[in-house]
């Protein structure tokens, strides 16, 4: 996993090099020596020159957008008047983390008057953070002395949960026909998808497939059903049905790579004879996932890039729906047709046929297996009333299946929130929740929270 990248920029003012050129030594030292304080905790950190008026903020945040910052941290070495900076940092996509912090720890009434010219970035920070606020744009601030507090583990926190942000930012979701025809909970048109969250929707064309399967050999497609016979329990398959999965999951994996795709969609009714596809790429999308690309079902590109970007961070990531309440074991049962992380099955997963009289292809290979118990999150984006969204994060225990399983040849798990069944699932709608999640595993729900304040979406934590 790479390490989270930020660019450091220091706010300066030309005022202080014009009048008092010596202070510049130690203020640079200062830049430097926070700069390495955050690689020492992880970060990856770019730096520019001391920033003082408007060209050279322009050139700093262009040099960090080019090298795809996860977050730009903020770091005033004294006053810096925001005019200078506030419009460039408005415009920059990046998320803004605020560093309010000052050499000196103690400025009482025994310190030498001439610690100020070193120790008065504050107001520099008030100022501007007025203009961020007033220009709309989403920062966070942490505050306290970067020796003598954690401040600047906080600055790590937050820039861990950015790369979220930054793949959200840069995600390219390939979607192989229209959305699911009166699902309205996730349907963002693409063009408000670009202009809200970045994403960018690939449509696949009507030749795609066609294209696609003609460059496969017999050679790529006998290699990769032989590693399927070693990578799951294999019972009872019939060979062709295996074959044309394979068939169909090898083209949708020629075009993830050739159109570089992060995460993609398929709606199943769009997978018939004419759409050039022979059958359901079902096992494709769950070998993806356990690649770490995003997936939705049924044409959402929003969840798909949804589940791509967490699963940039956290690779046990899977895309999931909550299907059926048990009442009376108060958990919830998720499944979906026939996608999952693979990598998160409690046992070896077992590749079946499953029937499909949706469309005209024949029936795919599913591979299939219950998710296995541990801390995990279910996390949600949600469409809000105005061109806003809704990040709802739920802290959940997966829970280990003992005794007869009835549900053994379809995906299947059963998870126990905080909350009982009817309160949970009363505050998930209350909050917006869309059917289409994703699955995270691990306790990293309060990561995922840091993400949603630090573009400002409505973040709902249901515990």
């Amino acid at each position: 996993m790479t390490k989270p990248k930020v660019g450091l920029l220091p706010l300066y003012i030309e005022l202080y090099d014009n009048s008092w050129p010596e202070l510049r030594t130690r203020v640079d030292g200062f830049y430097h020596q926070i700069g390495s304080a955050l690689s020492d905790r992880g970060l990856e950190v770019s730096t520019v020159p001391v920033c003082r008026v408007k060209p050279e903020f322009e050139s700093a945040i262009h040099q960090f957008e080019s090298e795809q910052v996860d977050a730009i941290v903020t770091l005033h070495l004294a006053y810096s008047p925001s005019l200078e900076s506030s419009a460039a940092l408005a415009a920059t996509p990046v998320p803004i983390v605020v560093l309010d912090t000052t050499p000196t720890y103690s400025y009482g009434p025994g310190q030498d008057p001439q610690e100020l010219l070193y120790n008065h970035g504050i107001h520099g920070v008030q100022d501007m953070c007025n203009l961020l606020l007033r220009n709309k744009k989403p920062f966070v601030v942490v505050a306290g002395h970067w020796e003598k507090s954690d401040v600047l583990d906080r600055v790590a926190a937050w820039a861990s949960s950015a790369r979220l942000a930054g793949a959200m930012r840069r995600a390219r979701v390939g979607r192989f026909g229209p959305a699911f025809v009166g699902m309205g909970d996730f349907a963002v048109p693409p063009d408000k998808l670009r202009a809200t969250l970045g994403i960018q929707t690939i449509e696949a064309a009507p030749a795609l497939a066609g294209t696609l399967l003609a460059m496969l050999d017999d050679l790529a497609v006998e290699t990769e059903m032989a590693s399927d016979r070693q990578r799951f329990v294999v019972k009872d398959l019939d060979p062709e049905v295996h074959r044309r999965s394979t068939q169909a999951g090898l083209a949708i994996r020629l075009w993830l790579e050739k159109e570089q795709l992060t995460a993609f969609t398929i709606n199943f009714l769009s997978v018939d004879k004419a759409s050039g596809l022979p059958a359901m790429p079902f096992l494709e999308a769950s070998k993806a996932m356990a690649r770490g690309v995003g997936y939705a079902g049924e044409g959402d590109v929003l969840t798909a890039a949804f589940v791509g970007a967490l699963a940039s961070v956290y690779p046990e990531t899977s895309f999931t729906e909550m299907f059926c309440p048990d009442w009376e074991g108060d958990k919830i049962f998720l499944s979906h047709m026939g996608e999952m992380n693979i990598k998160l099955t409690a046992t070896t997963p077992s590749l079946v046929e499953k029937p499909f009289p949706f469309t005209d292809v024949g029936n795919p290979t599913v591979a299939v297996g219950c998710f296995r118990a541990g801390d995990a999150v279910l996390a949600n984006l949600a469409p809000g009333p105005d061109d806003d969204y809704s990040l709802i994060v739920a802290p959940i225990v997966m829970q280990e299946v003992t005794g007869a399983d009835r549900m053994a040849d379809s995906i299947h798990g059963w998870f126990k929130a905080s909350l009982p069944v009817g309160e949970f699932l009363a505050e998930y709608s209350r909050a917006g929740g869309t059917h289409h999640s994703a699955l995270v595993y691990g306790k990293v729900a309060e990561e995922i929270v840091r993400w949603g304040k630090l573009v400002r979406w409505n973040t709902v934590l249901l515990q």
